[in-house]
């Protein structure tokens, strides 16, 4: 049937049933082929539902041999005059998904993914240590075979990261780590090829310490793409999905990409590399022919946030474009710094926005619409934790008195705002926490938002748009609400709408840092 709904590759991350189920495939196998011509081993660092368990799965069947599963796909022709292409090696995939290791020991995964080779291949072992079992499941294999063995390890870090809460066992399953991965280096006779891939670059780990061989791609221009869907990848291989979204939501194609582009695409893994968009989020929204948040639902950085709440970290500086880091930041994290810049980005919170080759530093921001609002969103509970959905004291309900122009409700909603706001007996925190609350309810409130917007006299605290109304908002810390006003009205903020039909309001706002209250308000028109 010509309309039939063609098949998205939903949660798919097995190769072999994407192409085998005829599932929509963004040729990817160019990479396939540069990397199995190499002689290197090869580490890969990409956020979550990215794409690399799929990539890993596509390594696997090109070294198993599955030519046919690759017909009509660029490394087809690439491999048509190899001679020694397609043949079938030994393959060991480890995969660390799917399982939660805060209760299930890394050593039982391990083992029971080693029993079911030694089965498979009929080797028995007496090796009283988990890497004595593996140098020898490889070593065996290798002879048995006449074939050297491929190794393929999807989300190493994952029973790291599940334990960030947890640093004893997470020093544990280092360690395990450590007497089980070393042995890759010296069995490298054995070896044909290697990949590793994870979220995050957990720099004290020794599976990178002394496995040096490993070559880390992760801020490589050649392999920038390597995951995630490209614009002209989005153009050729998704045009009818495009066509069907934008009908479904009364808008032209070319509304359609901007939307796309907006909401799911701006990642960047090296600075000269092009962007990607988000591969889930963007199938997701094909399928349900709406612009949702996926990716961000599919798992909560609780950990994210607690860290930049318990560190203090000035959440103004994400549209600031202030946040800075060196290769080293953006490529390591040690799992002991208090800083959250490396897993942030690693993570996929933020990305490459800017490059000053001269000082050899990139400056980060969020990717995306998406990734923005979701992760302010999820913010404001760890600051206000009253402030969730139906309690009125959520940003709907904010937002629907800013469209009314209904000031007393305005300054209500502040006022109980700032009186729930977390704080510790510290007073720098109590700070941090009330500018953060400031930046997380204005910002949230959507495009019509300027938080600190620069003008030519100088800066407003926030200015505020909507159809019908104009807020400028000034706030001082134990200082009169007259005195905020009186700044709007000295600095000539409200000069840039004097042509403007919409009512304007001056809004000066006063903190009493010791009482820790919203104490004064005034406005004028």
């Amino acid at each position: 049937m010509q309309n039939e709904k063609r098949l998205l590759p939903i949660s798919i991350q097995s190769f072999e049933i994407l192409r085998t189920e005829n599932c929509i495939y963004v040729d990817k196998t160019s990479y396939v082929y540069r990397l199995a011509h190499d002689v290197a081993q090869f580490f890969l660092s990409r956020p979550r539902r990215f794409g690399k368990s799929l990539f890993l799965s596509t390594l696997k069947s090109y070294w198993e041999g599955k030519k046919d599963l690759f017909k009509g796909l660029a490394i087809e022709k690439l491999e048509a005059d190899n001679a020694d292409a397609w043949k079938q090696y030994p393959v060991f995939y480890f995969d660390f998904n799917g399982e939660n290791y805060s209760t299930t020991p890394v050593e039982d995964v391990l083992s029971n993914r080693l029993k079911q080779w030694e089965e498979l291949y009929d080797i028995t072992d007496n090796s009283e240590t988990l890497g004595g079992r593996f140098q020898n499941l490889l070593i065996k294999v290798s002879k048995k075979t006449g074939m050297r063995c491929v190794i393929l390890v999807d989300e190493y870090d994952k029973p790291l990261l599940d334990l960030v809460d947890n640093p004893e066992m997470q020093e544990h399953n280092k360690a395990v780590f450590k007497g089980f991965f070393s042995n890759l280096k010296s069995c490298n006779d054995y070896i044909k090829f290697v990949f590793i891939t994870g979220v995050t670059k957990f720099h004290k780990v020794s599976i990178f310490s002394d496995l040096n061989q490993l070559k880390d791609i992760s801020l490589n221009e050649e392999f920038s793409s390597i995951c995630g869907i490209t614009e002209s990848e989005l153009k050729e291989n998704f045009a009818p999905e495009i066509t069907t979204i934008a009908q479904k939501n009364s808008i032209t194609e070319e509304e359609c990409l901007t939307m796309l582009k907006k909401q799911y695409d701006g990642y960047r893994f090296h600075h000269n590399g092009v962007n990607v968009y988000n591969p889930f989020s963007l199938i997701n929204a094909f399928s349900d022919n709406e612009f949702g948040a996926y990716w961000f639902e599919s798992g909560t950085p609780s950990f994210l946030i607690k860290q930049i709440r318990e560190n203090n970290f000035d959440v103004r500086k994400f549209s600031d474009k202030t946040i800075y880091a060196n290769e080293r930041t953006l490529k390591d994290y040690t799992g002991d710094s208090l800083d959250p810049i490396p897993l942030l980005y690693q993570s996929g919170y933020l990305t490459i926005a800017e490059y000053n080759a001269q000082r050899r530093r990139y400056t980060l921001a969020f990717p995306n619409e998406e990734v923005k609002n979701s992760f302010l969103e999820s913010m404001m509970p760890a600051y206000v934790p009253s402030a969730i959905v139906g309690s009125g004291l959520d940003i709907f309900t904010f937002e629907e008195h800013i469209e009314k122009g209904e000031l007393e409700d305005i300054r209500n909603f502040l006022t109980a705002i700032f009186a729930r706001i977390t704080y510790t007996s510290s007073e720098a925190p109590f700070e941090h926490y009330f500018q953060t609350v400031i930046y997380l309810i204005f910002t949230l409130l959507g495009q019509f938002t300027d938080c600190e917007m620069h003008t030519f006299s100088g800066r407003i605290d926030c200015r505020v748009q909507t159809k019908d109304f104009i807020y400028l908002f000034e706030f001082k810390r134990d200082e009169s609400a007259e005195k905020a006003l009186q700044q709007i009205n000295d600095k000539d903020y409200t000069l840039p709408f004097v042509a403007d039909s919409r009512k304007l309001y001056k809004i000066g706002v006063s903190f009493d840092y010791e009482k820790r209250i919203l104490a004064d308000w005034k406005v004028e028109d």
